[in-house]
């Protein structure tokens, strides 16, 4: 349950969001606030997250006790590597020209939020328009409700069967060798993101997703069928924080 309620606004964006990783509707303060509840939607290493979802008390050194209540809480799952190693994120959302501008108002109070983190066994990170505004949340953002279209084992079974006769190709490519008919085509179109939004397809989506993009079948783990972003994602302790929460990308194997 928030701890505080996100009021309306005719400056900023704001608005509620349905997601399966919380039991009822989020509520977001800002486009950028949406796109990055958008991309913890899409990450299937998080079970849930909560927004607002505590408030922190500090001191700046006046003496006064003031509060503070960070964006988002992310909680990953324990059933999977290497997520059941990562401690719950605590999330704030913030544009760079904010940080800028009004760094020593919130100085305090992020050191309050790690604080806080570092007590109760959580991370805390700062998120930005340079994490949250790439090609991947773009991608994210189209393949998402793909995830919640009904099953088509028929098509399904054919494409991951081509597909793993043909290694690596491209969606325009894996259509056309399984039919001529455009009609048909178009069917299958919507089940093959569906599996792209499953990564049982694997695709660099660190690139704009188009219908000539690399696609390769997760079972063949040839030289080149591999996760390109995954290690240069990982570097640095901070840097492997902030991408918890908003990428996604399958152990090799899995």
């Amino acid at each position: 349950m928030p701890v505080r309620k996100i009021p309306r606004s005719y400056q900023n964006v704001t608005g509620l969001i349905a997601t399966n990783k919380s039991d009822q509707l989020t509520a977001y303060e800002s486009g950028l606030e949406y796109c990055c509840q958008k991309l913890i939607g899409f990450n299937l290493n998080i079970l849930k997250y909560e927004e607002q979802p505590v408030r922190i008390y500090y001191s700046n050194g006046d003496g006064k006790l003031r509060h503070y209540t960070p964006d988002i809480l992310a909680t990953y799952r324990n059933d999977v590597a290497p997520a059941k190693y990562w401690k719950p994120l605590l999330i704030e959302v913030k544009y760079r020209s904010t940080l800028c501008e009004k760094w020593h108002e919130l100085k305090p109070k992020f050191q309050a939020a790690r604080q806080h983190a570092k007590d109760q066994g959580l991370e805390f990170a700062i998120l930005t328009e340079r994490e949250i505004y790439t090609p991947y949340l773009n991608n994210a953002i189209f393949l998402i409700d793909f995830r919640w279209l009904p099953v088509n084992e028929a098509y399904t079974d054919l494409l991951l069967e081509t597909l793993n006769e043909l290694h690596e190709t491209t969606p325009q490519a894996l259509l056309f060798t399984i039919t001529q008919d455009r009609q048909k085509m178009g069917e299958m179109l919507p089940f093959l993101w569906q599996l792209v939004a499953n990564h049982v397809i694997g695709v660099n989506l660190e690139e704009p997703l188009t219908m000539t993009s690399r696609i390769w079948s997760t079972l063949w783990l040839g030289k080149d069928a591999v996760y390109e972003p995954l290690h240069q994602l990982r570097r640095g302790r901070s840097r492997q924080i902030r991408w918890q929460a908003i990428r996604y990308y399958p152990p090799l194997g899995s």
